[in-house]
């Protein structure tokens, strides 16, 4: 038995791995006030940044590293464009996803059918020969450590630190905020650089740990699932965690049910964790009071400050 559930347990947890680092990221530019829907563009941008500089180099934790930077870089052009020139929040996501989806296709052309280099799991002796927890816990790569220190860090900062208590000051009332002295705009760049960090971690992840090859768009929309679970989550990170790793079954199942042989299209199985997002969004929609009250209130709403 336990020979079929730990190898389960490990799939779940890389499988949901990509969409913790980039919804945790997300959560924080959402709680500035600033509602990003690039993230698949950033993801996409830290997949191909990732395996294209780990192949170039040989080193994976280069590749990673590339992917952050990858995703940063392409979330100051959507802060440029909504923060600086207030353009629409909802029109430049969904262009800046369009924009990434292109280049990274573009830049990634060379790439395809070229085997990669795989991020190996650390071994921790002793601890990693442990039955049962000793592969699930102690037996991760370094991103999967990461994503699990940056529940703890994100809650932490956003609940027990001053830092924190100013972000969601700016994302509730950003006039209020200007008028205590609090740089909204300032705040509410470093919220989105760090929403695209974490979502080109997420990208790289992908295309240097998950699956160590590039094909174009190969994100194949876990930015959008990263998106519905902050909404899922109520803006806490302890819940996008909890819905990560139920994405992560999700996903997860349809290789299974495939395996198993039974007898649904491919098609339907492929199909499953975005019938779970859309369930899940409308399972939401229908407790309309308790959204409202954790939704941040400024969310979406662009910030001129008085000159």
């Amino acid at each position: 038995m336990l020979d079929i559930v730990v190898p389960i347990i490990l799939t779940v947890i890389t499988a949901a791995t990509p969409l913790l680092l980039a919804a945790l990221g997300e959560l924080i530019t959402e709680r500035s006030g600033v509602l990003n829907l690039g993230v698949e563009g950033m993801m996409v941008m830290g997949a191909v940044a990732g395996f294209a500089v780990t192949i170039s180099t040989g080193s994976p934790t280069l590749g990673i590293l590339a992917g952050a930077v990858a995703g940063l870089l392409t979330s100051l052009v959507f802060a440029f464009v909504t923060l600086t020139l207030v353009a629409n929040q909802v029109a430049s996501g969904l262009a800046l996803t369009m924009f990434g989806l292109g280049l990274s296709g573009l830049i990634g052309e060379s790439f395809v059918g070229k085997p990669g280099i795989k991020l190996e799991a650390l071994h921790i002796p002793g601890l990693s020969d442990l039955p049962v927890i000793g592969p699930i816990l102690f037996s991760q790569d370094l991103l999967v450590y990461l994503s699990f220190a940056m529940i703890v860090v994100v809650n932490w900062f956003l609940f027990r630190t001053r830092a924190g208590l100013i972000l969601r000051s700016v994302g509730d009332n950003h006039s209020s905020a200007h008028a205590l002295g609090y740089s909204v705009i300032g705040v509410r760049y470093l919220a989105v650089m760090f929403g695209g960090l974490m979502a080109g971690l997420g990208g790289a992840y992908l295309s240097v740990a998950y699956t160590p090859l590039w094909v174009e768009n190969m994100t194949a929309g876990r930015g959008w699932i990263a998106l519905a679970l902050v909404v899922f989550a109520s803006w806490r990170p302890t819940r996008v965690a909890a819905g990560a790793y139920l994405f992560g079954a999700v996903t997860v199942l349809q290789f299974h049910a495939q395996a198993l042989g039974i007898g649904l299209p491919s098609q339907f199985l492929s199909m499953l964790p975005y019938l779970a997002t859309v369930v899940v969004l409308v399972a939401i929609s229908g407790n309309r009071r308790a959204t409202l009250f954790n939704t941040p209130a400024c969310l979406g709403k662009s910030f001129v400050p008085d000159r």
